[in-house]
């Protein structure tokens, strides 16, 4: 439908992929709630890009995200598998049977406090079997976290969360969560370990049927359908998973854009590096480098972005994020981007090093949440400009200019936004208190007010750094002996198998060589 939105369908595969969605989606939640009369600016990125609407049984509006998500049973605590919104008592059918019957009932995990206090502000199940809405501010969304008026609500502790069901505040379609019960979430046997047992499970009849209705389910009620992206582990078999929904969709929708995000609990020190501040960082980034594609105005397609930025053999790229970016408010754009000197302005997200002395070839960067007062120079007139950013009279031109400025040979796409990350509970406290409410380095005493959003700056960039990474694994992976990996050679991983794919792995690490860039 011209004009209207470029829907995307997302793909959650995995547990760690569960908890960096859980957190995506709580951050989309976060901007469909915010009070209508806040000072926010106006709508930037398109809801409906990633949202579908809906009714119920009963009548009632739905707004769910559109996805479908895969884990493991034991993997969904107190969350139905059919999700909330949907419940029907006049769905219990007659029965006709007149003999003697025996009920087995399987013990519901309880909801911890912060799910209990969530639902409760957002109404009641009836007895009639209708989920009776509270008051939803912009008519999609739960309420709001807090007004004057209402109580302080609970807030989740991190010893209260086990999976990412236990702080995921959205509602979820009844089509989108599939489980695998062929393998356990938790114990010792049964685990999903190998690349091969993740595709085996989609060569079975159940499972590709299953994510074969679901997809279609989805996609049929798509008016202009840009793509796929997939959250995906890469520390499990959830990575063959990943690889044999990417060569389906391939094969059933060719020609739409698909970007995998492959996901690793990383080393990162905060706290005991628990899944769930990892999460919260990588879905801010990513909340931040996929906004090209889910722009209002002027979007820049996933198969535009990917071709942008994957050429010549390319299929691989970095990602980056400062979060947040350190803007002083006394400051301007310029300022701050001239205090960063030479060096890469975001910190890798992806496992390739320092970036620095690679060869970019392309990139897509994205700043969002500072206000439009700070984009340009604050300098008084005729006072000597410290750098031509300072000569620049919008904020776009300073941060392209800046990038060319950067690396002057490389292919660039850059966006400003004035939509910041929302960072509201449950997002974990990640930040000191030397930043405002608004994410923003304090230049003074603390104000004690928690943070609420951030200014962010992300990029996903295609460089040499790919090429000592990819070929660093070859190496690393021609030294393993299957035979020591039982979960490989019962997945039917022959040598054969290994020896290709490094081949395979070889050559895509040759085309990040530093050389190989291609300029126009």
């Amino acid at each position: 439908m011209a004009g209207g939105p470029r829907e995307v369908l997302t793909l959650q595969l995995g547990h760690f992929a569960g908890f960096v969605g859980a957190h995506w989606w709580n951050q989309q939640d976060a901007a469909l709630c915010r009070p209508t009369d806040a000072k926010e600016p106006p709508g930037e990125l398109c809801p409906d890009v990633l949202y579908r609407t809906g009714r119920t049984l009963h009548g009632q509006e739905t707004y769910t995200p559109r996805l479908i998500l895969m884990d493991l049973k034991g993997s969904l605590s107190s969350l139905k598998q059919e999700g909330g919104l949907y419940k029907d008592k006049q769905l219990d059918a007659a029965i006709a049977w007149q003999g003697k019957l025996t009920t087995h009932k399987e013990e519901i995990y309880p909801k911890n406090p912060y799910l209990q206090d969530l639902l409760s502000a957002e109404g009641v199940l009836n007895s009639d079997g209708i989920w009776r809405v509270k008051s939803i501010p912009n008519g999609k969304g739960p309420p709001p976290f807090t007004t004057a008026t209402t109580p302080k609500p609970v807030l989740p502790t991190e010893g209260s969360i086990r999976v990412w069901s236990d702080f995921l505040r959205v509602h979820l379609h009844p089509r989108s969560i599939c489980m695998i019960q062929k393998y356990n979430h938790d114990g010792e046997a049964g685990r999903l370990e190998a690349f091969g047992q993740g595709e085996s499970i989609l060569k079975e009849p159940k499972y590709l049927e299953e994510l074969e209705d679901r997809l279609h389910f989805y996609v049929e009620e798509c008016d202009y359908l840009q793509g796929f992206q997939i959250l995906c582990d890469l520390h499990n078999g959830f990575s063959g998973v990943g690889a044999k929904a990417a060569e389906l969709l391939q094969d059933e929708y060719s020609g739409r854009g698909i970007i995998t995000w492959g996901l690793l609990p990383g080393p990162y020190c905060l706290g005991a590096a628990l899944p769930f501040h990892c999460g919260a960082i990588l879905a801010t980034a990513l909340d931040t480098v996929t906004v090209p594609y889910r722009l209002c105005s002027s979007p820049v397609s996933m198969v535009h972005l990917a071709d942008m930025l994957n050429f010549s053999g390319k299929k691989v790229v970095t990602a980056g994020a400062t979060i947040p970016f350190p803007l002083v408010p006394s400051q301007s754009l310029p300022d701050t981007l001239m205090q960063l000197g030479e060096a890469t302005p975001w910190t890798p997200l992806s496992a390739c090093g320092d970036p620095s002395g690679t060869c970019c070839f392309a990139q897509s960067v994205v700043l969002r949440g500072l206000d439009r007062a700070c984009h340009t120079s604050q300098l008084t007139p005729g006072t000597p400009l410290p750098s031509p950013l300072h000569a620049c009279t919008t904020g776009e031109e300073v941060l392209a200019q800046y990038l060319q400025q950067q690396q002057p040979r490389v292919r660039s796409s850059s966006h400003l936004l004035l939509t910041p990350c929302k960072v509201v509970p449950p997002y974990p406290y990640l930040f000191s208190s030397s930043f405002s409410q608004q994410g923003l380095v304090l230049d003074g005493p603390p104000t004690g007010a928690a943070v609420e959003s951030i200014p962010v700056l992300g990029a996903l960039c295609s460089s040499s750094s790919l090429n000592r990474a990819l070929g660093d694994l070859a190496k690393d992976l021609a030294r393993l002996d299957l035979r020591r990996w039982a979960s490989f050679m019962d997945a039917g991983v022959e040598q054969d198998d290994l020896e290709e794919t490094l081949q395979e792995l070889r050559s895509l690490a040759q085309c990040y060589q530093s050389g190989d860039s291609l300029m126009d």
